[in-house]
C-alpha cells in the first residue's frame, strides 16, 4: 500500500495549483481520502475529505469555494484542485486514507496511510 502525492510548488497569491495523490496496492475508490497540510508552526489540519465508494466531499470553511478534491477511479488518484490561493495556504501537504465516520473526517489519527507530503509556497 502506497500513496503518492505530487503537484506541489511555488505560486504567486492569486494563482493554481493541482495536487495529485496516487494510489498503489488498493483500490482508492473504497476508502476515504483526506488532504491535510501543516504549516510551520501550527498543527496539521484537515483541508478536504472524499468518502469513500462516493461522491461526497467535505472542506474545512478556509478553503471553500476555492479548493476541490475529486476522484479519478481510472487512474487511481484523488486530486485537490487549488485556485484563489493565499499566503495562508502555505504549507506541506499530504493526502491519507481511511475510513472516518464523517463528523471524524478531519481527525489524522484516523488514518492509516500518508503519502509523503508536497511543499505549497504562496507568495504575496
Amino acid at each position: 500500500v502506497q500513496l503518492q502525492a505530487s503537484g506541489g510548488g511555488l505560486v504567486q497569491a492569486g494563482g493554481s495549483l493541482r495536487l495529485s495523490c496516487a494510489a498503489s496496492g488498493f483500490r482508492l475508490y473504497y476508502y476515504g481520502i483526506t488532504w491535510f497540510r501543516q504549516a510551520p508552526g501550527k498543527e496539521r489540519e484537515g483541508v478536504s475529505h472524499i468518502r469513500g465508494s462516493s461522491t461526497t466531499t467535505y472542506y474545512t470553511d478556509s478553503v471553500k469555494g476555492r479548493f476541490t478534491i475529486s476522484r479519478d477511479n481510472a487512474k487511481n488518484t484523488v486530486y485537490l484542485q487549488m485556485n484563489s490561493l493565499k499566503p495562508e495556504d502555505t504549507a506541506v501537504y499530504y493526502c491519507a486514507r481511511g475510513r472516518p465516520v464523517t463528523s471524524a473526517w478531519s481527525t489524522s489519527s484516523l488514518y492509516d496511510y500518508w503519502g509523503q507530503g508536497t511543499l505549497v509556497t504562496v507568495s504575496s
